[in-house]
């Protein structure tokens, strides 16, 4: 369970890095997708045994990560007509080189933390460096369905941390948590098709143009 739950670990990084190099919104979702895949099987990976708390966050994460927000997004687009990211504030490659500094400083940051008795290491850093860069695609893109994307890589973050408490924080707690992730990205949704079908845009950097 212990090597299984690294690879999980490595390869959510590599999800990371592969939705700050790419253009087209529907694989930034793919990307996302899998990623929440990932994310579900950890709490059974990294459970000391199996039990019923760890196998219903592991399904309610998966329905919610995997299936429903991604469902949610693609609709967006489709309904906004919009494929691809076409001028990002920082570029791609570019973005791909911070992804990478991020992990570097995740890393330095995660090995001066207090964290005794970590069963998985790996844990602490991957939260960090999928937290900084889910900011960084949130600060750097202009597309606003893209922004969403950033977002939740950035919540997905803060849920990989969560991970070092599991067996502490309450399972309905848990729950509500991605109840209010889930109803978060509805709303902004529900917002991001009003923009567009209002002003023919989903760039946010234009919203600073609208006056009364």
């Amino acid at each position: 369970m212990r090597n299984a739950a690294q690879i999980v670990l490595l390869l959510v990084v590599l999800s990371d890095l592969a939705i700050l190099g790419t253009s087209r919104l529907s694989s930034c979702i793919r990307g996302l997708a899998a990623q929440g895949f990932l994310l579900g099987l950890l709490p059974v990976l990294i459970a000391p045994h199996v039990s019923v708390h760890a196998a219903s966050l592991a399904v309610g994460t998966v329905i919610v990560k995997a299936v429903a927000l991604p469902w949610f997004l693609t609709w967006a687009i489709r309904e906004a007509a919009v494929r691809r990211e076409i001028e990002p504030i920082v570029g791609f490659i570019a973005s791909q080189l911070l992804g990478a500094l991020a992990v570097a400083l995740a890393f330095a940051i995660a090995s001066r933390l207090p964290l005794p008795g970590m069963q998985q290491p790996l844990l602490v850093p991957v939260s960090l460096a999928t937290l900084i860069i889910g900011f960084v695609v949130l600060t750097t893109r202009r597309k606003a369905l893209v922004q969403v994307v950033g977002y939740l890589i950035l919540e997905n973050g803060i849920y990989l941390f969560g991970l070092t408490q599991t067996e502490s924080v309450p399972f309905l707690i848990e729950l509500g948590v991605l109840l209010d992730i889930f109803v978060g990205v509805f709303i902004m949704g529900i917002v991001v098709f009003h923009i567009n079908r209002e002003f023919d845009s989903l760039d946010s950097t234009r919203l600073t143009e609208l006056s009364d």
